[in-house]
């Protein structure tokens, strides 16, 4: 499966992956999800917002138990990153057949759309429509940066977006849902286990930063006449670091774009967005706060007009409690695991159905704590040990 899913969307130059949603890359694997599924007789279907399941047992009796992440990437992403938890998840279905346990509920093997939010700037696109996080109107107003709407992008790839929308159905069904992901940081490298379960999921957002000036001549404009908004960009860009670094927190300037881009042109706009997450809520506002105070003193220093947009929020996530400490039984139990519990400031589909069903995670190792890079990694045996753990976490909760 690891060999098959490896060259879809990898780009060539950067060894990084660009499968951003419902493009070639996407419907690449999107269809190898669908062969996998029909492989094992597995009942395949395309809810309303794009997402894609696989049922074992009658999908309308309820309380299933799902598992599963996403396939889609960030620009030049690494390869474990989504796959690693829809790959593990059928992994995980052949090592249950293999050890001829009996299904007490139904089981589902899910890959929802638009995890990362690199075409349309918004996180976790596909599980926030099923759980009503995302209006009908807000999913409509999702551009990519060639002004594609999200509908647009939808049915350009085959997909009737009419439908899109809340999803308390099909959300009603689900008992359990448990995804596997690769660890994005290093906490188990450092501890030396191979697999963590998730106790908590940050509270993370995304504001957009538009700092706007004049645009002039860069070789005739004296340094004193100008109202270059790229100096008031890049102060508040240190900015960041300094009132992360004294919270304990992380933020980040990932991502620019300037008008009228030209190399030997003052910008008339530079609009950057930071990504901002912290363990708890007054810790983030704190930042967040503090940035915007000293972004505003930038630009009125310079006379640039900034205009700051919240573009997404998501609340500290609390896995359920009764659900985490199940799996740290299943596992302790029957593998004979000491399994670490540990937070993340990643935010995750799980952490979005939190509010709506029972949600856990696995974590499986990753040596460097690289993420979302082309240098992404987890060794085969930790990969491994990741699928044994999630097939005896289905097997506790769906062969009981």
């Amino acid at each position: 499966m690891w060999r098959e899913l490896k060259p879809m969307g990898r780009h060539p130059e950067s060894g990084g992956y660009r499968r951003f949603a419902w493009t070639g890359a996407d419907a690449d694997c999107r269809d190898w999800f669908k062969t996998q599924a029909e492989s094992r007789g597995l009942t395949y279907e395309v809810d309303r917002n794009g997402n894609q399941w696989a049922w074992l047992g009658d999908p309308a009796a309820g309380d299933a138990v799902v598992t599963g992440s996403h396939l889609d990437s960030v620009p030049d992403g690494g390869a474990f990153d989504g796959p690693l938890g829809v790959v593990s998840s059928f992994a995980a279905l052949d090592e249950l057949r293999a050890r001829r346990v009996e299904f007490t509920r139904p089981l589902a093997l899910v890959n929802f759309g638009d995890e990362e939010g690199a075409r349309f700037g918004l996180a976790c696109v596909g599980s926030r429509l099923a759980a009503g996080q995302l209006t009908v109107e807000q999913a409509h107003k999702l551009t990519d940066a060639a002004g594609i709407t999200l509908p647009q992008a939808m049915e350009r790839a085959g997909y009737d977006p009419s439908a899109i929308g809340p999803d308390p159905e099909r959300l009603g069904r689900i008992g359990a849902f448990v995804e596997l992901h690769v660890e994005q940081g290093r906490a188990l490298d450092l501890s030396g286990d191979q697999v963590g379960i998730a106790s908590a999921i940050w509270p993370h957002g995304r504001w957009r930063f538009d700092f706007r000036g004049e645009a002039n001549h860069a070789g005739t404009t004296r340094l004193v006449d100008r109202r270059d908004p790229m100096l008031s960009y890049a102060e508040t860009v240190l900015a960041a670091r300094r009132e992360a670094r004294l919270a304990g927190a992380v933020a980040t300037f990932g991502k620019i774009s300037v008008e009228p881009n030209g190399v030997n042109a003052i910008p008339s706009l530079v609009r950057g967005w930071l990504d901002s997450r912290a363990a708890d809520q007054p810790t983030l506002d704190t930042v967040v706060t503090g940035i915007e105070r000293a972004a505003r003193e930038y630009a009125d220093a310079h006379g640039v007009a900034l205009d700051i947009v919240r573009e997404s929020f998501t609340p500290v996530v609390e896995f359920e409690h009764a659900l985490r400490d199940e799996l740290a039984r299943i596992l302790g139990k029957e593998a004979g695991l000491t399994v670490p519990v540990l937070g993340t400031g990643a935010g995750h589909d799980a952490g979005i159905l939190s509010g709506t069903v029972p949600t856990a995670m696995l974590f499986v190792r990753n040596p460097t704590g690289v993420s979302h890079s082309p240098a992404e990694y987890a060794a085969e045996d930790d990969c491994v040990a990741g699928v044994t753990a999630l097939a005896d976490v289905l097997e506790g909760l769906a062969c009981r």
